[in-house]
């Protein structure tokens, strides 16, 4: 009975991994289509990592307005800080070994239904895989940003922050980067609608160009 009960269970355990290798993880395609970039010219070492979700990936002129500057972007569609931990360190963070990492993630967590300190300890186990493996590198967390579409959302945003925040205040070879503050109107510290897109969700060219004179100073 022990070993019949042993035989199904190596059975159920293949067929579950035999699904994952099909279904592949989150955002597969991007990744692939990123080491296959890689295999055709790959970044050189010490370079400036821009990585996250898709305000990296739709940050058109990232590369053009830090021209001279080894800016590598790897923003991976509507992902979530999570799946960065879980999958996709080892293919577009680790092989690169960038001296400067610039992350912007959580914010699509959130708009999951999972909850500030959720994203706050799924970033401090990023924080401490970096630090083992790029212990020289320095880690740059963009503050998430407060979208018009994601309004009920916004006390989760400001409780995240405040915590990755805090928590890199007392590390080093980091910074919380204020890029949220630039995107809201002063007179009612609501974000401004017309630094977005239609989908009210993703910023558009005047909203990055926000967020690059915050960045100037910590790229250059």
């Amino acid at each position: 009975m022990l070993k019949a009960k042993l035989f199904l269970l190596i059975l159920s355990m293949a067929a579950c991994s035999r699904l994952h290798a099909q279904q592949g993880f989150p955002f597969d395609n991007e990744i692939r289509a990123f080491k296959h970039q890689d295999s055709i010219s790959f970044p050189p070492k010490n370079g400036i990592l821009f990585i996250g979700s898709s305000s990296i990936r739709l940050w058109d002129d990232l590369e053009q307005h830090f021209a001279g500057k080894p800016v590598i972007k790897r923003g991976v569609g509507g992902s979530e800080l999570w799946q960065l931990v879980d999958y996709y360190t080892p293919y577009i963070l680790f092989p690169y070994h960038p001296r400067k990492i610039f992350i912007y993630a959580g914010e699509n967590d959130i708009a999951a239904g999972k909850s500030a300190e959720f994203v706050f300890d799924e970033f401090k186990k990023l924080f401490e895989m970096i630090n083992k493996q790029l212990p020289d590198a320095k880690i740059y967390f963009l503050s998430i940003k407060m979208s018009p579409s994601r309004e009920k959302h916004f006390k989760e945003v400001a409780v995240a922050n405040e915590l990755i925040k805090n928590y890199l205040a007392g590390e080093s070879n980091s910074t919380f980067i204020d890029v949220n503050a630039v995107i809201l109107r002063t007179s009612t510290s609501m974000p401004d609608s017309a630094l977005f897109r239609a989908d009210y969700l993703h910023l558009n060219s005047k909203g990055y160009e926000k967020w690059e004179r915050v960045l100037d100073s910590y790229v250059n």
